[in-house]
């Protein structure tokens, strides 16, 4: 099972929205702590999740999802629901692309439930990784825009700071993430933009921070083929290994993102290794 801060991040929606679902019925956790009150749910309630945000994409109201939810809308319906209004925002202004892309991904992902293929799953162990980084901060995973927006900035100017100090670059770039909120409810992530550097020698006052990444004895991987704004659909297909094969999820929860090939402008060919930290759990 997942804390609710995992399943947030798998499901691309916020601790907060979750909370308010419990709250009035709409999507409960598989178990809640009766000494912590600490909330869990199960990759197989991703399903649930995948058509309440599909729903409120289309314009519903939570009541009405409740309703269309209680009514077990199939898939072929909701699949028309989604391709009418795909329709519409491709019709809207270039601000709406992002959301366009999200509903897009969600359809497909609507779509393969029931024959999900886990098969490509590899378990890895991730050696220690010294890398120089730079970061920066989101909103949340509920705006996928901002993320996108505060972290490929980081990287020209990464590199050139790299450059200019004549530091080598050894192995692919990777991105990764934490929570970073300052107040109670607030769910501000810091986006951190790397590239690996080996044992190069960096300068006093380089203008980035070099950090080791430690060593991880597990972790669940899996390539994304595409663009990043799909890539949820490969970490749903992570998180579904990783409770079918009684492991659970370590850390912050967000996988780490290897970018292995990346044609400027080109990004349905991207190719992305997605890395999430795990280890055997309880009872298993």
């Amino acid at each position: 099972m997942f804390s609710i801060g995992e399943f947030a991040g798998l499901g691309r929606v916020s601790v907060r929205m979750l909370r308010h679902y419990d709250a009035i019925g709409l999507l409960r956790p598989a178990h809640v702590d009766p000494h912590s009150g600490y909330r869990f749910y199960t990759a197989a309630q991703l399903r649930l999740l995948n058509r309440v945000t599909a729903l409120k994409d289309l314009g519903f109201s939570l009541q009405q999802v409740q309703t269309l939810i209680d009514d077990k809308v199939d898939t072929a319906e909701l699949w028309g629901m989604l391709r009418l209004r795909r329709a519409e925002l491709a019709a809207r202004m270039a601000q709406d692309t992002a959301r366009l892309a999200q509903v897009d991904a969600r359809l497909r992902m609507i779509e393969s439930e029931g024959h999900m293929d886990t098969g490509d799953v590899v378990l890895k162990k991730i050696p220690a990784t010294r890398v120089a980084m730079l970061y920066g901060t989101a909103t949340s995973y509920d705006h996928p825009t901002s993320i996108t927006e505060n972290l490929t900035p980081l990287y020209p100017r990464l590199m050139d700071l790299l450059e200019q100090h004549k530091v080598p670059i050894c192995a692919a770039p990777l991105a990764y993430y934490r929570p970073a909120p300052t107040e109670p409810g607030d769910e501000t992530i810091t986006v951190h933009a790397a590239f690996p550097i080996g044992d190069a020698e960096v300068p006093p006052g380089a203008g980035f921070e070099v950090v080791t990444l430690p060593s991880v004895d597990e972790a669940a991987t899996a390539l994304h083929h595409g663009s990043m704004a799909e890539a949820f659909r490969t970490g749903q297909k992570i998180a579904n290994w990783i409770d079918d094969n009684g492991y659970r999820a370590v850390g912050p929860g967000f996988a780490v993102e290897v970018y292995l090939d990346c044609p400027p402008g080109e990004f349905d060919k991207w190719v992305t290794e997605m890395q999430v930290p795990i280890r055997t759990a309880p009872g298993n």
